[in-house]
């Protein structure tokens, strides 16, 4: 069967859609400027086929790693063979088998006259990375925070300390409680549903 493309929030400036592959069943998004038809797609996870029959459908030219493990990459060579560049940070850039460009902190990716803010936010992997659109309540938030906590620190490279401060410091203290946060893997949640649950994460050490 066919993986299923889910369009999951839009707006008048844009549209997200996901779709849920590989063994482990990562969120697959892809972000379209409704006025330029551009899109950017964020993390090529897996079954390469499907993807790039949606690069194809949704206009994607560009896609964006949110960090360097193996299940978020599996797909990077064929789209960078169908000329789709491939950005991610240069913490994370060795675990990938290739890419085009580095993503820095606390800058611009423009997708059409969207704009995707880049949240550096280590723990995950020393490179992990967050996207917010601009003029959206949308987070893209990769493996570092889920529904009920952080993202696993027990891979090389994570740490449990840093994700906190990441979690802390760059997301809960600068976005609203209702902004969406859209994970690597599973459901969505919001800032204000997982804010309050910070101290028991940390009393919990996971």
């Amino acid at each position: 069967m066919a993986t299923e493309l889910v369009r999951i929030w839009e707006d008048a400036t844009c549209e997200v859609h996901r779709m849920v592959v590989g063994p482990v069943e990562n969120n697959v998004y892809i972000l379209r400027c409704r006025r330029s038809g551009d899109a950017v797609l964020v993390d090529a996870a897996n079954e390469h086929e499907s993807l790039l029959e949606v690069c194809r459908q949704l206009g994607v030219t560009q896609v964006v790693e949110t960090h360097g493990h193996w299940d978020h990459i599996q797909a990077v060579p064929q789209v960078r063979e169908a000329g789709i560049s491939v950005a991610v940070t240069q913490a994370d850039a060795d675990m990938l088998p290739s890419y085009d460009q580095i993503l820095e902190d606390d800058s611009v990716v423009e997708v059409g006259r969207l704009r995707l803010r880049t949240i550096a936010t280590p723990g995950h992997t020393r490179g992990s990375m967050c996207f917010a659109v601009e003029g959206t309540p949308l987070l893209l938030s990769g493996d570092t925070l889920f529904p009920g906590g952080p993202g696993n620190t027990t891979f090389e490279g994570g740490d449990f300390p840093t994700i906190i401060r990441s979690i802390e410091d760059r997301l809960f203290a600068r976005y609203q409680a209702d902004t969406l946060v859209l994970p690597g893997h599973g459901a969505s949640t919001t800032m204000g549903s997982e804010s309050p649950h910070l101290q028991e994460w940390v009393d919990r050490g996971w």
